[in-house]
């Protein structure tokens, strides 16, 4: 499912757009790196940085492998096992390993911009990670240009 987008506030310096991210799985890491190459592409800018934020305590955002789909079901797997969503937490809600997994993920990723491309290596994409879905999310995506006039 492709991430929907709100309009781009947009100033000669930076651009500023929230994705809408939506989940199926409590466990789930999706490949978003289309949607932000996408939103470089409509601002225009040629050289810069994609700063991108996840506004969640129970989310992430990360960067890894996308050419082999088995890769972020591996990860998926890994962190459920790593932190199982039934274990001795004091955190009453039901959801105490999804905060752990989001903390060990983080909520920001940095992308570097050339020829208007994001600069990801080969194999790389930008992956939203959701630990307690299915949800709707957001992942802020703030591209500050280099090349201002």
């Amino acid at each position: 499912m492709s991430p929907g987008s709100q309009p781009a506030k947009e100033s000669r310096r930076a651009v500023t757009r929230t994705l809408r991210v939506k989940t199926s799985r409590r466990t789930e890491l999706q490949d978003i790196t289309s949607a932000v190459q996408r939103v470089i592409h409509e601002a225009g800018v040629a050289s810069g940085v994609c700063h991108l934020y996840v506004p969640h305590t129970t989310a992430g955002i990360t960067i890894n492998e996308n050419a082999d789909p088995d890769v972020p079901r591996d990860i998926e797997a890994a962190m459920d096992r790593m932190v199982p969503k039934d274990g001795p937490y004091k955190h009453f809600e039901g959801n105490a390993d999804a905060h752990i997994k989001a903390t060990l993920t983080g909520v920001s990723q940095s992308v570097q911009i050339e020829n208007g491309e994001l600069q990801l290596g080969r194999w790389q994409g930008i992956f939203f990670c959701e630990y307690d879905g299915p949800r709707q999310r957001e992942v802020r995506v703030r591209i500050v240009r280099d090349d201002v006039s």
